[in-house]
This record gives structure tokens, C-alpha cells and sequence, in this order.
């Protein structure tokens, strides 16, 4: 409670005459706002009595009793959206079926958005991308951001395969939205409202229909994103939902022992009978560096 009282937001002014709140509330970075009747407000934060930079927020429709939850971005005016129906992520769901038969499965990568190219694991990527990519022939997935992403896009290039990807607006540690990537081609990608059709894309990409099917997922350093992403395909493969039949190899690359403690805090589980001895073990394979990868 006290981390939320250092941070007050106070209502600054609108863009129309008419305003009406019934419910204003700040948590940590993020605002919560019920029944507005405005298009466009802003807000100026105060710490300690000093004004400091206005936050603007513009809604593409305001409903009444309708709750809406936007993060908050410095210097910048953020388009918020409403699902109205579940035929929109049916939809997008579809497109993303689409785009995966129009390109072919093969290998998804996840990974951080926020490493940049001058990083070690940035190059790393980037060979391994190349590499798998001469290796089995197919698809390169990823969800065309920037980063680590980004370094498995080039590195498919570079050998002159094919990749796909499954864009959102924004990224992690990204500033400004965009619906475009900035140099693949647009029938290469497909950029998502909802990250649900997101994730049934990249979940699909990886699914063999048959033995001529050359998939798998790697999994290169990441936050809480690419955790999110991991720990989802990984429950998939442990409830046999997807390469029951036909295996699915799953790769988790340890650049720098990066998830050192992640396999310790999985070890511990174990011991607190969370997961069986082994189990965790047999659904992936964790390598520190490319060589022996490539090698084995």
C-alpha cells in the first residue's frame, strides 16, 4: 500500500469539456479507470508536490460500467482496444492457422526482446538460427520483435530459408507500437491484437502431422515473456498434447548458465514433490553453448 501512495496520479485535464470518473486508481504502473465518458485524457503525476511529465491515453470507445486497464507509457499516446466479441480471436486464431499452412512448419524460437546485437547471446542466436536452419530446411518461427527474435530471423536468412512470425504491437522494452516490421516481407508475418492467437500460432507452427514434418523450440535467455511462452509449450509437451506421437524437441540453451537457477528452483521442486524425479528432464534438453548442440 505504501509503494502505491508514493506514486499518486492526479487527473490533469481532457480533450472535451465533459468528464466523468466514478472510479480513479493507480497500481504501481498501471490505471484503472470505470466509466469515463471521455475519448482522450491525460494525466499528470505529482511526487512531492512537483508536477512531472503528462501521460495521455486515448480510448477507441468508453462504455458505461465497463472496467479498462492501461499500462502506463511515458511521452506517448496509447491506443487501448476492447474485444467486443470471441469471434475476433476466433479470427485472428484462423489467420494465424493460415499463415502456417501457407509456410510450412518447422522450428519456433523464444527469446528476449531487450538483447540488443552487440550481446554475446545476440551472436550466439543469430549462429544457431543459421545453423538449424541449414541443418533441417524449414521454417523459421519466431514472434518477428526485435532482440533475440530478430537474431534467429537473420541468422534463417543468412542461410536462405524461409522464416514466419507472430508480431504484437509492442514489444517488451520497446517505446513505440507498430503493427509493421521493419524488413521482412508482409506475407511472411502476421501481427496479433490478442496474444491467445499468438500463442496458438507459435504452439501450432511446432505440430507434426507427419514424419516429413521437421520441428522443435528454442528456447534462447529471456524475461518474463519468454518464460511465459516456455513454461506453456513445456506443460503442452508434458500433458502429451502436442509430440505424443510424433516428438517434438524441445531445446533450452543455458548461454552463460542464464537458467542455472531456473533448473535448480525445477530440481527443488522435485524435492517438495511438485514435479516427478525425471520428468522435467525428459521433456527438454538443456546445452550451455551451440557446438555441442549442433554436434549431438
Amino acid at each position: 500500500m505504501n509503494r502505491m501512495m508514493q506514486k499518486p496520479y492526479s487527473l490533469f485535464q481532457s480533450d472535451y469539456p465533459r468528464l466523468g470518473f466514478s472510479m480513479l486508481a493507480s497500481f504501481g504502473s498501471q490505471i484503472y479507470l470505470r466509466n469515463s465518458c471521455q475519448r482522450t485524457v491525460r494525466f499528470v503525476p505529482f511526487y512531492g508536490g512537483e508536477r512531472r511529465q503528462t501521460l495521455s491515453f486515448k480510448f477507441s470507445e468508453l462504455k458505461p460500467h465497463n472496467p479498462w486497464r492501461i499500462s502506463v507509457c511515458k511521452g506517448e499516446l496509447v491506443e487501448v482496444g476492447e474485444r467486443t466479441s470471441p469471434n475476433e480471436v476466433r479470427k485472428e486464431i484462423e489467420q494465424c492457422y493460415e499463415l502456417i499452412n501457407k509456410l510450412g512448419r518447422g522450428v519456433v524460437y523464444l527469446g528476449s526482446s531487450r538483447i540488443g546485437p552487440n550481446h554475446s547471446h545476440y551472436l550466439q542466436a543469430l549462429e544457431l538460427g543459421r545453423e538449424i536452419a541449414n541443418l533441417l530446411g524449414c521454417t523459421s518461427w519466431t514472434g518477428a520483435g526485435p532482440g533475440l527474435m530478430d537474431a534467429a530471423i537473420k541468422g534463417a536468412l543468412q542461410a536462405g530459408k524461409p522464416v514466419g512470425g507472430f508480431k504484437i504491437g509492442k514489444e517488451a522494452g520497446q517505446w513505440t507500437a507498430s503493427n509493421f516490421h521493419p524488413y521482412l516481407p508482409s506475407e511472411t508475418y502476421f501481427t496479433c491484437r490478442f496474444f491467445s492467437a499468438r500463442k496458438h500460432g507459435l504452439v501450432d507452427a511446432v505440430v507434426r502431422s507427419s514424419e516429413r514434418d521437421r520441428t522443435a523450440v528454442v528456447a534462447f535467455p529471456g524475461g518474463i515473456g519468454t518464460l511465459d511462452e516456455v513454461f506453456e509449450i513445456l506443460a503442452l509437451i508434458q500433458l502429451q498434447r502436442i509430440g505424443s506421437e510424433l516428438p517434438v524437441p524441445f531445446l533450452l540453451m543455458n548461454y552463460d548458465s542464464f537458467y542455472s537457477k531456473l533448473l535448480d528452483f525445477l530440481s527443488d521442486c522435485e524435492c517438495w514433490g511438485a514435479v516427478c524425479k525425471g520428468e522435467v528432464e525428459s521433456l527438454w534438453k538443456v546445452t550451455m553453448a551451440n557446438v555441442k548442440q549442433l554436434d549431438s
